[in-house]
Parts: structure tokens; sequence; C-alpha cells
């Protein structure tokens, strides 16, 4: 019934995915709606998008549905052809709200004469209606004017409450109460019958009360179905997220490849455990945007009663159970291998089950938040904050015993905590730890021989929980004496996390029944705050409105400004695509031309290359091999075409938080020549807006499809910022009137025709014109499907030329017939078959009409050349304007768009200063003890969480405004630099506010340093930091085509950069092979680098009494004699040097030598913050190119 049979085994795809065609797409809409087997049906502009010929078949159908099923069908349609309109009962015309017609469909018309407006036989029935609702479209009839014909909405209202059909109303409605009413007791009456027929839908075990037709365990069952479906479709998803995970684990693995089972090996041991678990628990953040993205289809189908949303949240946690076990076993088996944790099969399979009960919780989490949150930027400020607090506080960085009392419990709210907890507990109880090396005192060190070479009775072993005189330290010994972790909470702590995970499922479910945000937004227009300017060019609008429009035809010729008198023609064309397999041809030899001051329709069913044959015309196509000739004024477009003509693509694309004036006055500013003075540019602009009666949302900002300006808004301000251009060749438009009612689609078709009677060229594809609207093109070129001209030349008045070429062919159009549609059927455009049994395409082949084309094009040609263009200084330039004019516009235009998304600034600024605090409060007031040492290291180290969250907030940013620049960069607006560069400027005041937050809200409450250079250091380190980040996200967006896909290569790139920068593991114990060249590539490197050397220089440090190493001397010798070569010759100092036993040994007494043996150094701070600003500096330098060379525009 709807023609898409061919597409069962197509995805449907979207504007990432490549899938069925537009018009294929709506037509799965309208059958996922007829699936619903309603009884009650509402069809609003369901058309839109559709062929003339197709939405009739549509049309017919909801007929034939309508009375087979007998159902109460409801539709709002827009350009309703004659014959569509007839396949309907009763019509019901509405006007500012108030009901001024409901009856028969035959009898509107004859009650709208009845009122006294005149009778206007070529517009359809629909179109007549609507205008007699319309104040500049109405005509009165002869003798009649609006002081005796109902003309307001109340008087139409009023004039219908008066009439017959209102009384027939009322009759009916009355007479079915009272039908009601008598059989209201009747168990053989109708309602009776609706209600045994709603039970006998239903399935068992479904309440009667419940609007859904199964139960929830069927809902679940075919959800889980579906949702595995989409699943193993998306296998470039499938891909990435197993490579991430496997690459990660490969080289987390070589990191920490082979652990020794000494001291050394069990610091690095907790660090491997950490990062495994932490991958995993927060690659379930992706749930936040799949949840955010998802909700359209979700409330749609919601809104059907196809199934529950908490049957959805059950499927997607069953759903997910194949795939994230497989992918974290893959994980697990590299990682716990190459890392060299216990060879134990039980130890295995208990750190994969910890690992995969964590993520199930965190995913279960994740997606909890996007259910609850109204928006992306809300749920990534409350999922920042939580993120923070769940590492802080998973006992990896500071653990329990040292926590601060007033943050105590959010440890125990952790599931990260529980997790992280039996995984070191597992590890570490089956193991025992050789004391060797650094972990000795006092030990042998350059020179020095006395001392034994393995621990003997008179040192120490500095690892927590070691036993003096004894080498080996137990696993579980140390686990309680640095985490106090106990062996037997291991599965005290798995039912913990499952119940976690239970917890979150069961909050989901209830959730989804009881959030639905946005689920029933309407649209608001938003309008910016006027300036004084502004307000006086919108007085002077509403003036010159005011007066009426008298003078509109000689300001259509004042818009067109100077054109260039060209003809544009093309001949023998063919366009190709690659296509698996092979190559697919969507042209096949197209002539054609569009001489200037004429109006050229192109029209054709769906997917017949109406599109396809404009972007190849205007020379916007990027993939696929084009053959014939294309010239403007007998001469090959040059690199200034794009920049001469104007091109109104299908989709509305604009900067959604620019006003109509500012869109208009970007164009003006960017395409008109840079000569021309900006005063003549802004009030050419003002033409345009009142030209295209614009001026009541002159400062309306055009927002987003639902929020924003309407449909036929939208299409005006596109139609108008390529006026504002003033186009010297050419004016393409791709379906202008797709989705506008048939008033506001006439007129634009009329404002067409009078920039062509104006002189412009202009080329149009359309969409299910009527009668009327159809002969005001002078030129039609009709495809059929395979991209094959059937038709090229003059309409004429009622469409004689067309319809005449049609007679002599055998398809003779009838009188009442709408020229338009009834070409679209001949040629077979729609269901049926086509009139006569030889191709269309053949025919217009072997016809005078096509050798009289070719002759036109030849002439034109011939003229051209006896008449060559005057050499144009400009003819090679491809912008318009210079580079710093470009830069300064285009700048201004993202910072205006930066300030009007508060979410974006306040997200960012609300994520640095909670983690700031989170951190700062954590901290709070660290000492000079040596435990405290380690905590400023973490505590600068929470530096390196920011990148993370600033590169998943710029990348979107950045990519939507990619998809804004490349519309804007087919017409050579402005280049892809000053694309790049106008992106970064914009970032810059965000990036200072961040750092300056950031850096006062963690720096003093830490206890920091307080000396000027020291924190003046600090400071800028941040704000390097914060550039490299914004700059790396910016690159990353760059480089690749989608949000989706940018956010894949962040866990590795910031992973990679957290393990290589020797926090998490000391670059000493690093391979020899990333230790040589990763290590100093990586930008935390520098960052780490330089903190901790300007924080810890100078340093004393005091150790507590917990924190002294403590060892015996022999007898008779004091702790100094003893171990007094070993401190003058390493680091630290002794409590006691003078005392005869129990000597107390600290390892550190000035920060200094707490980073002596990691490569940092004091003297090479301004050298780190030198190598981050230049990671910066290449970060833009490879954005520039990358905007310069990719596009990911596939056309």
């Amino acid at each position: 019934m709807l023609n898409i049979a061919h597409t069962r085994n197509t995805v449907v795809g979207n504007e990432f995915v490549r899938g069925v065609s537009g018009g294929e797409r709506k037509r799965v809409s309208i059958a996922e709606m007829m699936a619903s087997r309603a009884v009650v049906c509402s069809w609003d502009n369901s058309t839109r998008g559709l062929d003339a010929s197709t939405a009739l078949d549509y049309a017919k159908s909801l007929r034939i549905m309508t009375d087979i099923f007998k159902l109460t069908t409801f539709v709002s349609l827009y350009q309703a052809g004659e014959g569509i309109y007839e396949q309907f009962d009763k019509v019901l015309l509405i006007d500012e709200g108030r009901q001024v017609y409901f009856g028969p469909a035959k009898e509107a018309r004859a009650y709208m004469l009845s009122l006294g407006f005149r009778n206007l036989p070529r517009q359809t029935t629909a179109d007549y209606l609507t205008g007699c609702t319309d104040p500049n479209e109405r005509a009165f009839a002869d003798g009649r004017s609006a002081a005796d014909v109902p003309s307001t909405p109340d008087q139409l209202a009023q004039a219908f409450q008066q009439s017959k059909h209102w009384s027939m109303v009322v009759a009916e409605r009355q007479a079915m109460q009272a039908e009601w009413k008598r059989e209201e007791n009747d168990p053989a009456g109708s309602q009776a019958q609706f209600l045994q027929a709603n039970k006998e839908e239903k399935r068992k075990h479904v309440s009667r009360k419940d609007p859904h037709t199964v139960s929830f365990v069927s809902m679940v069952k075919t959800l889980v179905w579906r949702q595995w479906l989409l699943q193993i479709q998306d296998t470039f998803s499938i891909f990435t997220s197993f490579a991430t995970s496997i690459i990660i684990a490969i080289v987390a693995g070589s990191v920490y490849l082979n652990l020794p089972l000494t001291a050394a090996g069990g610091f690095t041991r907790g660090g491997v455990i950490f990062l495994a678990l932490l991958f995993n628990a927060f690659n379930a953040f992706s749930e936040l945007p799949t949840m955010m993205g998802g909700r359209p289809i979700l409330y749609k189908q919601l809104s059907y009663r196809f199934y529950r949303g908490s049957a959805l949240s059950v499927a997607q946690t069953i759903t997910d159970l194949p795939l994230s076990s497989a992918r974290v076993l893959l994980f697990s088996i590299i990682i716990y291998f190459m890392c060299g944790l216990d060879r134990n099969a039980g130890a295995f399979f208990t750190f994969y089950l910890f690992i995969y009960i964590t993520f199930l919780a965190m995913t279960a989490f994740f997606r909890l938040i996007g259910i609850i949150c109204s928006g992306y930027e809300v749920a990534a400020r409350l999922a920042a904050v939580i993120i923070t607090f769940m590492v802080t506080y998973a006992g990896y960085m500071i653990p329990v015993q040292a926590m601060k009392r007033w943050l105590f419990w959010i440890w125990y709210l952790n599931p990260l905590n529980y997790g992280f907890a039996s995984m070191m507990e597992n590890e570490f109880y089956r193991i025992d730890l050789q004391c060797v090396g650094n972990y000795i005192v006092p030990r042998n060190v350059g020179s020095i021989t006395k001392y034994p070479t393995e621990l003997g009775p008179n040192q120490a072993c500095t690892l927590p929980g070691a036993i003096p005189g004894e080498s080996l330290v137990t696993g579980d010994a140390y686990m309680f004496a640095s985490f106090e972790y106990r062996q037997k909470e291991i599965w005290r702590n798995f039912g913990i996390l499952v119940l976690f995970w239970l917890a979150f499922v069961v909050l989901q479910v209830f959730a989804m029944e009881t959030f639905q945000h946005g689920a029933n937004a309407s649209a608001v227009t938003i309008y910016a705050k006027e300036s004084k300017e502004n307000k006086e060019l919108n007085e002077r609008l509403q003036q010159n409105k005011a007066r009426g429009r008298q003078a509109e035809d000689n300001t259509a010729t004042e818009t067109v400004g100077k054109t260039s008198g060209k003809a544009f023609t093309w001949e023998n064309l063919d366009y190709t695509v690659p296509v698996p397999g092979g190559t697919r041809q969507l042209l096949n030899k197209v002539f054609g031309y569009v001489k200037p001051g004429t109006l050229t329709a192109l029209m054709g069913s769906s997917g017949a290359g109406k599109t396809t044959l404009l972007d190849v015309l205007a020379g916007r196509k990027t993939i696929g091999v084009i053959h014939g000739d294309v010239l403007i004024g007998g001469q090959p477009t040059g690199v200034a075409f794009q920049r001469g003509t104007a091109y109104c693509e299908q989709l509305d694309v604009h900067e959604s938080t620019a006003t109509v004036r500012e869109a208009l006055r970007f164009s003006a500013y960017l395409r008109q020549p840079y000569e021309v003075p900006k005063e003549e540019k802004d009030a050419y602009v003002e033409e345009v807006i009142a030209l295209l009666e614009m001026e009541d949302i002159a400062d309306a900002m055009i927002g987003q499809p639902g929020v924003g300006l309407g449909v036929e808004a939208r299409k005006r301000v596109t139609i108008g910022v390529e006026l504002a251009a003033k186009p010297q060749l050419l004016l393409f438009l791709d379906e202008p009137t797709s989705g506008l009612d048939g008033q506001s689609a006439y007129n634009i078709v009329r404002f067409l025709k009078k920039l062509a009677a104006a002189g412009q060229a202009i080329l149009c594809t359309i969409h299910q014109p009527n009668a009327l609207l159809f002969e005001q093109f002078d030129n039609l070129l009709l495809l059929q499907r395979g991209g094959e001209c059937v038709y090229f030349g003059p309409i004429g008045k009622d469409s004689k030329h067309l319809v005449g070429y049609l007679a002599e062919r055998g398809a003779d159009c009838p009188p009442d017939a709408n020229p338009a549609e009834y070409v679209l059927e001949a040629i077979g455009a729609g269901s049926r078959e086509r009139v006569g049994p030889t191709d269309w395409a053949e025919l217009w082949r072997q016809s005078s009409n096509f050798e009289e084309v070719k002759r036109e094009i030849r002439r034109i040609r011939e003229d051209a050349a006896q008449h060559p263009p005057e050499s144009d200084p400009k003819a090679d330039q491809e912008y318009a304007t210079p580079f710093f004019h470009q830069l300064k516009i285009v700048s201004e235009r993202t910072l205006t768009a930066f300030w009007r998304q508060p979410d974006y600034g306040f997200t960012r600024l609300f994520t640095h200063g909670v983690i700031a605090l989170i951190t700062s409060l954590t901290f709070l007031k660290l000492g000079n003890s040596t435990q405290d040492l380690q905590y400023r290291v973490f505590a600068i180290f929470q530096a390196s969480v920011m990148p993370a969250i600033i590169i998943s907030q710029v990348e979107p940013m950045f990519i939507m405004a990619r998809m804004i620049f490349i519309r804007e960069s087919s017409s050579r607006m402005y280049s892809q630099i000053v694309f790049a560069l106008g992106q970064l400027m914009a970032e810059m005041p965000y990036s200072i506010l961040c750092a300056v937050t950031y850096f006062v809200l963690f720096y003093y409450p830490a206890g920091f340093n307080t000396a000027s250079d020291r924190a003046g250091y600090h400071f800028f380190m941040i704000l390097a930091t914060e550039l490299f980040a914004v700059t790396l996200g910016q690159m990353l967006a760059a480089l690749t085509p989608t949000v989706y896909i940018a956010s894949l290569l962040n866990p590795f790139i910031l992973v990679t950069f957290s393990l290589f920068c020797g926090v998490t593991i000391p670059k000493a114990s690093m391979p020899a092979f990333w230790r040589a060249w990763l290590y100093h590539l990586d930008p935390f490197t520098r960052l780490i680098s330089g903190l901790v050397s300007t924080e810890l220089h100078g340093l004393p440090i005091v150790c507590k009494a917990n924190e002294f190493s403590v060892f015996q001397p022999p007898s008779g010798e004091t702790c100094l004699g003893w171990a007094g070569d070993f401190v003058n010759a390493t680091a630290g100092y002794l409590d006691n040097p003078s005392a005869t036993s129990d000597c107390l040994y600290c390892p550190y007494s000035v920060g200094d030598e707490f980073y002596a043996g990691l490569d940092i150094s004091f003297s090479t701070r301004w050298r780190d913050l030198g190598i981050m600003l230049a990671f910066a500096a290449f970060n833009t330098i490879v954005t520039l190119i990358a905007s310069k060379l990719f596009k990911f525009a596939k056309r």
C-alpha cells in the first residue's frame, strides 16, 4: 500500500546513518502509525515531503482503511489537491481557533459562496476554503464587501452557528448522545459491543483499564528482541567498543607488565586494579547521551501505547548482558594475565565478576540519571559531580581512615568503593610481597656496602603491614595496614553491589513511568532583547507594513539587485555514485537551461533525482562522478560561481541562537562585495525582511524545530538569507513550499515570480503544487525515477503546452484534473502504472521538443561566444570579503551564540567549581607529613580530570557548529580556517573564567603554598591545561564526522594520558619502550611535573608517629652511627639519632626529595609550562588543517 516493500531489510537511518530516502522514511512513520491498530487515528501533515501522486495514493489508502475497518480518521493536510480533498466525508475549517465550518466536504465551497465570497473555480476546494479566511487572499462576490460579508474569525464563527450546518452538527451530536444513553444498559448495544471488542483485543492477564493490549512480560520479550536487533545491526558501535576495550587493556597491560611480587609491586597492583575498575565503570557513561537521544522515539511510541516505559527499561537491562559480558571478559583476560596478577582461576573469575557487576550497577545508574534529568546539560552537571565523588572516595586516592568525617558518608554510598575493596582483597590475600630494594632501610647505596643485601634483623621494611626483621609481608597485613580491608568482606561487598544494581534498575522502572521530559512540549518562539537600534528599525518596518504593500513589486525589483544577465545551461549531464558492488547512475543524459527573468520548476517522484540535479548544478556534490557540460554565460563555472549563486536547501539549517535580522545581516556582510558600505547592507536587509513579511519575527531567535520559528517562518528565513547575498547569477530552491499551507506556498511562489520578473534566474523543485501555483512557473523540468528527463519546456497558461505534449502521446489530462498531479501519474510516479506502453524518457528523446531544447542551448552558447564577458578582476576570488573581515564577523556571531546558550557556560563553570570544592574539601588544609605529601600529589592529579569534562562539552559544540558551516561554506561565505579560529576564540573567555574558578576554590582551601610565584605558576598551568583541553577537543572533533565517534576516542586518549604521566606508575617502573618516548610526549607529564615541583619545592616534611620506619641498631651502636651513612647518601632524617634502640626513620625531610627520583625538577617547571602551551598550539594547527581538509559532508 505504501510502496516500501523493497525497504523491508534496509535500516531507516538518520542524519548520520545512511538509510531509506526522505520520502520512504515518511512512509515508514505512516506505517508505524497504522500498525497501532487504533480506531481513532489523527494524521498531522503526514504527506509532507511526498510527491503529489504518492500523496494521493496515501489519501486513498486512508479512505479504504477507514471504510474497511470502520475507523474514525482525522487528517490535517497542507496543499491538498482536489483528488485528496474528495476522499473525505467532512471538513473542519478553523480561523484563529474559531470553528467557521464543519460539515460535508462536498458542501463546503457552496457554503462559503452563500456567505458572499467570490467563486474561484481554478482553485482547489482546500485552497479556496483556507483562502476565505485569509485577509490578503479572500475575494468577495460582485457587489459584496467586508461590510456585509463575515470577515473576522468571530464573524465567521457566528455565521456558522446560525447556519443549517451548525444545526446538523448539534442534531447529530444529540442523536448520538441519546443513542448512547438508550444503549447504556443494553448488553447488545454498541457500547457493550465496543467494550467487548476492547476486551477481546487484549491478551490474557491484561487489566480492563490498562490502555495496552499485551502483558508486561510480552512487552519485555518483544522489546528484548528489538533491542538485540538494534545492537547487533550497529556493527560500528560494537566494533569500536570492543576495539577500545582491547586496546586499552593491551596498553595498560604493557605498562604494568608482569608485576613483581615485591613491595614495589604492591603499589602498582593497586594502580592497575583501580584502572581496570574505573575504565569499565565509566564506559557506562555512554548511556547518558544514548538515553537523551532516544527520547523522541520513546515518547512517540509510548503515546501510541506500544509498550510501557518500564518494560523498555527492563528489556535494555537484559539486552545489555551478552555483548557487555563478552567485552568485559576480553578486557579482563588481557589485562589480568599481562599484568601478572595471581594466576588462579578463582582469583581471575572473582576479578572479572566484580568488574562486571560494578559495570552493570554504573550502567543502570547513568541510565537513571538520563531518565530523571530534563536535558543533557543538566545530566552532565549531575554526572560530573557524582563521578568526581566516586573517583575520589573509591578508596584508592585516599584510604577510608584518612577521609574527612563530614564527607565520610560518601564512601558508604559509593559502588566503586565496594568493587575496589573486594578486587584488592581478592588479589592480595592470596600473595606475599618480598621486601627488597628501596623498601629496606637502611640499605647499601652507591659505595656503601656495610648493610646486608637482604633484610636483616637490624633493618626494617617500609611497606605498611611489615613485621620487623621479616622480609615477607602478607597481602592481608598490607591490605589492613594500608586500607583497613578484610578478606571476609569480599562476598559481602558483592551482595551490596548486586543490591546497588537492582536498586538502580527498580528506580529506572519507576522513573520511566514517572518522568517524561518534553513528551508534550510545544513550540515556543523566543525573542532577543531589543536594542535601541533594532527598536527603531522595527518601528519603521511596522509603519511601512501599516501603509500597505503597494510598492512591493518595486521593492522586489530593488531586492534582486544587479544581475549578470547570463543564461545557465547544462547538457548531456550524467552523475554516478559508488555503491557496494559497483556504481549507480542517478542522473542520465539531462539537458536544460535557465534564462534570466524565468522561473523554472523541477518536478518528479520521490527518489527521481531532483535534489541530486540541483546539487550537481550548484556544484555542491562531494562524491561521485559528473559528466557533461555545465556553463554560465557559455563559460565553465569557476571558483566564483558558488559565490554568485544562492541555494535555499530543503533542510533549513541555521545558527539556532541568531535572530532573523542577525542571520540576514551575517549573510549580507560576508557575501555582498566588501566595498559595499555596512549601512547599505543593513538597509538592504530591512528591505528583504519587509519583502518576506517577517516584520513580526525580525528579532525572534531562529531556534531548533519545535523550539523557535515554525516551518513557514524558517523557510522564509532560508530564502531571506540567500536573497541577502544579492546573487548575481542564479537562485536555486529545493522544495521551498514543502510543509507549508496552500496560502503560504502561494505567497512564496508569488514572491519568486516577482523576483524572476525583476531579472533573476530561478530553478526550484516543488512538490504537490495546485494548478494555480503550478502555472506561476514559466518552464518545467520533469524527471522520472533513474534521473531521466521526460519533459523540459514551457508550461503555458492553463498548462496548455504541457497538457498538449502529453495529449500528443496518448495521455489526455481530464479538464478538471490538476496538470501537476496528472503528469506525475502519467509517467508512473505513484503506485499506478504509467500511461502508455512506451517509456516516457524514450518518448522525450525522440521528440522534436528535445531537439528544440538542444538547439536553444546551442543558440545560448553561440550568443555568449559573440559577446565575451568583460574581464573581472574578482573572477578568481573565492570569497567576497578578506580574511580578517571574515574572522571579525564569524567570531562575533560565535561569541553571541555561546552567550545565548547559558547552559553550556554554566555547566562548564559548575563542573570546575564543584570538582575544585570536592578536591579542596577532601584534602582540606594539608599538613607536612609524608601522607600529606602523597595527598598533595593526588590533589594535583585531580586537575587531570578536567580535560575529560571539557572535551566532552567542546566536541558537540564544534561539530554542531560545523554542520552550519558546511551549509554556509557551500556559498563561499567564509573559509575553513576562519571557522576553526572563530570557534577557538569564542572558547577563550570561558577557559579563563573556569581556570580562575578552579584555582580559587581549590588552591587556597587545600593549604597549598601561598607565595605569589608558586600560586601564580599554578594558575597559569591550570589555564594552559584549559587551553590544551579545549584545543584537544576541537582537534578530535575536526578529525571525526560525528559526536559519537569523537566520544569513542576520548577514553583511549585520556586513559593513555593518565597512565603515562607518572602518578599511577612511576617512570622508573614503566617498561623501557614506553618510558623512552610516550612518557615524554604525554601532556599530563608536563602538568604533573610542573605543579608537583612548584608545590613541593622547599616544603619541610615532618613524619607523624605512625609514619616512621622503626629498626633496631646493632648492639652498642646509636641510630646515627648505624644508619647515618645511609641517611646522608639518600634522603629523609632520623628522629632520634642518639638512641640505641627503636630508631625512627622518616623517608623525606623536604618535598624535593620526594620527586628527585621521578624525573621531575623545579628548575624545568617553566619549560613544562611552555611545552604545555606548545601542545595546545599543536592541537590548534591540526584543527585548522583538519577543518580545511575534512568536511565530512558527503553529498
